[in-house]
């Protein structure tokens, strides 16, 4: 009864936040709102349906009825099939499903607006691939071209991430899969596999039943939003494979422990060089580390880790490009920019309410059940990532340098805070699936959102 209690109030204090992060922008209150010193077209490009980055816009398209159909058949019979189906299979489907919702939602937008044109915008990485005729060229420049104001500045999204971003797009073209089109098929099926790395996480560290609950909170998670259409939906996908095959390494044998800790080192290590916010993704791993078996099994996946990541980061250096260089250019690259017109004092906490639209009030209640002091004196292996995963957003957030977008930036973080539905009574998982459903159908529906 109390735990029922501890989600109703969590559920109830995320409404209220969403609500006041909606309103606040409308009441004049002067620098708590959403952007400040900028004209009203301004406002409304850049702020229009704040906290969320988008545009009002009621609209209905193709993937409306397979959206609804995919969301509600896995609210009425997700926990079921989850629970039926051979272990082997759940995390495939999980994935299929994460993937059809994610396309679903897309297409409620339409063909070439919702999937195939979103990546082809000026400030997309897609825009500054035909430039790239020299990639080792590009590599030893690409820390001189960050700042703005340069004749040969990179693009937004391009100076504000390290050079593996662009560089799978580059090669994406390379071996003749070009265009929009292309790139956003890839970011939907990494980033929808993310769905099948929290389970094979979750399994790992914390059970099979556990696995089981949480399948359909992943596979039909309003993350699904932003993924499809958004290189930071791959980028989660890469940062949880890196964490799934992590856990493997620490419950493993000797030798898979050995291949898998590697394999994690290299995914994390090319992850952090996706996006200078996957530094953080550090804290979840440790939460990996900790859930494991004892000391010896986590070392025993630790070396193999680090040593495979050092060498990605090795290979970046050689080539001409030293992480921390682009991390510190990135930040003042951020303070040239609309970032200044961005106040911490509505973001602060604007952003929070962002990553409720982003994870559904299903999740917000799971993640109430995750704060149990018995668990986590047990190293349940789930409730620690999730709570770790959580820190590293509220230290995303404290940092200032994530004011907006984050629904869209913390991907890597919230799909596996997505996974705390699995903590809830499991006679109450159709009510919660259906509230995560319902709220990502709205928002998708109500508001043309940039990604």
């Amino acid at each position: 009864m109390k735990s029922a209690r501890r989600e109703i109030v969590a559920a109830i204090a995320a409404v209220v936040l969403v609500v006041a992060a909606f309103t606040v922008p409308h009441l004049g209150l002067g620098i708590v709102t959403p952007l400040i010193n900028s004209t009203a077209r301004q406002i409304s490009m850049y702020a229009q349906t704040a906290p969320i980055f988008g545009w009002w816009n009621a609209h209905v398209g193709w993937g409306t009825v397979p959206a609804i159909a995919i969301g509600l058949a896995t609210a009425l019979w997700g926990p079921a099939v989850a629970h039926r189906l051979p272990w082997r299979a759940v995390p495939w489907v999980a994935w299929a499903t994460s993937c059809a919702w994610a396309f679903a939602l897309a297409m409620v937008d339409g063909w070439s607006l919702g999937f195939a044109r979103r990546l082809e915008t000026p400030n997309e990485y897609l825009r500054q691939v035909p430039t790239v005729t020299d990639i080792p060229y590009a590599l030893r420049t690409f820390s001189s071209r960050i700042l703005d104001f340069q004749p040969d500045s990179w693009i937004t999204h391009v100076s504000g991430h390290p050079p593996g971003a662009l560089l799978t797009f580059v090669w994406l073209e390379r071996i003749g899969l070009g265009g929009g089109a292309w790139a956003a098929l890839l970011c939907l099926l990494v980033g929808s596999s993310a769905a099948a790395a929290i389970l094979v996480t979750a399994k790992t560290l914390s059970g099979e039943e556990l696995a089981r609950r949480a399948a359909p909170f992943v596979a039909v998670a309003p993350t699904a939003i932003w993924i499809a259409v958004s290189a930071d939906g791959y980028f989660a996908g890469v940062a949880a494979w890196g964490l799934a095959l992590l856990a493997v390494a620490v419950r493993g044998t000797t030798r898979l422990s050995l291949a898998a800790g590697a394999g994690a080192g290299l995914l994390l290590g090319w992850a952090i060089f996706l996006n200078y916010g996957l530094g953080l993704i550090a804290l979840p791993a440790v939460a990996v580390l900790i859930a494991a078996k004892d000391r010896r099994s986590a070392l025993r996946a630790l070396i193999p880790a680090v040593v495979a990541a050092l060498a990605v980061v090795g290979a970046f250096a050689l080539a001409g490009f030293w992480w921390f260089d682009g991390y510190l250019l990135v930040q003042q690259r951020y303070w040239q920019g609309i970032a200044m017109n961005r106040p911490f004092q509505y973001w602060a906490w604007a952003n929070f309410a962002s990553v409720v639209c982003a994870v559904g009030l299903g999740t917000v209640a799971g993640v109430a059940r995750a704060f149990d002091l018995r668990a986590i004196k047990d190293r349940s292996g789930l409730h620690l990532v999730i709570l770790f995963a959580l820190l590293a957003i509220v230290l995303a957030d404290l940092s200032m340098l994530s004011k907006a977008e984050v629904e869209r930036i913390w991907l890597p973080y919230t799909v596996w805070l997505t996974a705390a539905g699995a903590l809830l009574a499991p006679r109450s998982h159709r009510w919660w699936l259906g509230l995560n459903v319902l709220g990502a159908l709205a928002l998708n529906h109500l508001i043309l959102t940039n990604w």
